[in-house]
């Protein structure tokens, strides 16, 4: 038995599990949901963003508490992204200033509240997913704004999964009141003045602390059912289970393992586990978002800014696998496929298993998630493929948009990229600073 399966699995049947495909129906969902709330909306993301959808998402949860004042209603984002404006952007008070915007107009139920993971952002950020509505578990990747709920024309993609389970809404819930809420370090940041970190570093050593240990709470007793799922939390590098789970998929896999990243940086316990599998002759598939559909990524003719480097740098990273591997991708057993899309991006995480496990989770499958961030993930247990054709169906319409890679030759070079970018990541391997940078990205 692998460690995994040692606490009881939350029962599911077919019908409990919905698999939505594009951030339309995403965004369309969590309003009906919101609206349809009857007891409970507890959020958890890392930013709600203060433009058009995020206006809209906070303006329909206030409108659900002032329609039922006994509806709880509490979200919470991480601390310090809520309080800064957006990258380039003037100095400001961020989201947060929203949220007061808009506490002061509807004086609702509404509380909005910030999680510092670390004393700089920098260093780590609340990166926990998963909307809990009623007895309904919203679990993406998504944060909330424009282009994940796709407000326009553009969007970012992601995985969107509908479980429907009071336990494992309960689980989620009792986390968060028992290990989040209940702390001094976890101020409301809707109401003004807002606190600020100073006030709090003290408390928020403390949660840290304790967070390393947490976990949620699995099912009292096992489920008779052949679908189940269970709740891991991941925070720093010792005793993280969520990153033990991710390491054990890897290793344990017998045929198949399919991996959705957006940024291609694995750790090197898990890059170790990818070669050893194909070595064995595994198969292996890779979904990787290309350069431009990265969350960073600056055309040409914009202004140049250095955080518009990393989706080349992932492309470096990307190129050296590729050119290590020529004999797998030759003989099949290695599928890496590019994502593009127009103009839009691409931030699709998770893990299949022997199309039998399927891992949903904010983890980015890279240094800064296994190491920095405060992760989550839902483990879905489907031995006999109940939901393998939703699975299925939302590989194929992720396919729609990739192209497979035959070797390295089918990606550019440093000789192919612009000259600011050029000059930037040259100084870095230089000095031998690269290294260092890749450990937070």
């Amino acid at each position: 038995m692998v460690f995994w399966q040692e606490k009881p699995a939350f029962g599911l049947t077919t019908e409990d599990v919905q698999v939505l495909t594009n951030a339309k129906e995403y965004r369309t969902e969590l309003l009906r949901l919101i609206g349809a709330a009857k007891k409970r909306i507890y959020i958890t993301a890392l930013y709600l963003q203060d433009d058009e959808a995020g206006r809209e998402i906070l303006t329909a949860l206030h409108q659900a508490s002032l329609a039922n004042p006994d509806l709880e209603v509490k979200v919470l984002v991480d601390f310090h992204r809520a309080q800064r404006g957006l990258i380039g952007a003037a100095k400001s008070d961020g989201n947060a200033s929203m949220y007061c915007d808009f506490q002061e107009q509807y004086q609702s139920n509404v509380k909005v509240h910030g999680v510092p993971v670390k004393a700089k952002e920098l260093f780590g950020v609340l990166h926990l997913k998963g909307f809990v509505i009623d007895d309904t578990l919203l679990y993406s990747g998504a944060s909330l704004n424009n282009v994940y709920l796709q407000q326009d024309e553009r969007y970012r993609l992601d995985r969107y999964f509908l479980v429907r389970q009071a336990g494992l809404c309960n689980s989620v819930i009792e986390f968060i009141e028992t290990h989040l809420l209940s702390s001094a370090a976890v101020p409301r940041i809707d109401v003004r003045p807002l606190v600020k970190f100073n006030d709090i570093k003290v408390a928020q050593k403390q949660l840290m602390r304790e967070l390393k240990s947490a976990s949620y709470e699995s099912a009292a007793e096992a489920s008779a059912s052949e679908l189940g799922v269970r709740l891991f939390l991941g925070l720093g590098r010792r005793s993280n289970k969520l990153n033990r789970l991710i390491k054990s998929l890897f290793d344990t896999t017998e045929q198949e393992l399919v991996l959705y990243t957006p940024y291609f940086n694995f750790p090197a316990p898990l890059m170790r586990s990818l070669r050893r599998l194909l070595k064995q002759g595994k198969q292996v598939t890779i979904v990787v978002g290309d350069k431009t559909a990265n969350d960073f990524y600056l055309p040409p003719s914009e202004p140049f800014s250095k955080i518009g480097a990393l989706p080349y740098l992932y492309e470096t990273i990307l190129y050296k696998f590729l050119k290590s591997q020529k004999r797998h991708i030759s003989n099949g057993n290695l599928n890496v496929y590019l994502w593009k899309h127009e103009s839009n991006s691409f931030h699709l995480k998770g893990i299949c298993s022997d199309k039998r496990l399927h891992l949903l989770s904010g983890h980015n499958l890279n240094p800064r998630a296994w190491g920095l961030d405060i992760e989550n993930g839902i483990l879905i247990d489907d031995p006999k493929q109940h939901i393998l054709e939703q699975i299925e169906n939302e590989k194929q319409a992720i396919l729609q948009h990739c192209r497979r890679l035959t070797g390295p030759q089918d990606l550019e070079t440093m000789d192919d990229y612009p000259a600011p970018v050029k000059k930037l990541l040259g100084q870095a391997k230089r000095v031998k600073v690269d290294f260092i940078i890749k450990r937070f990205i």
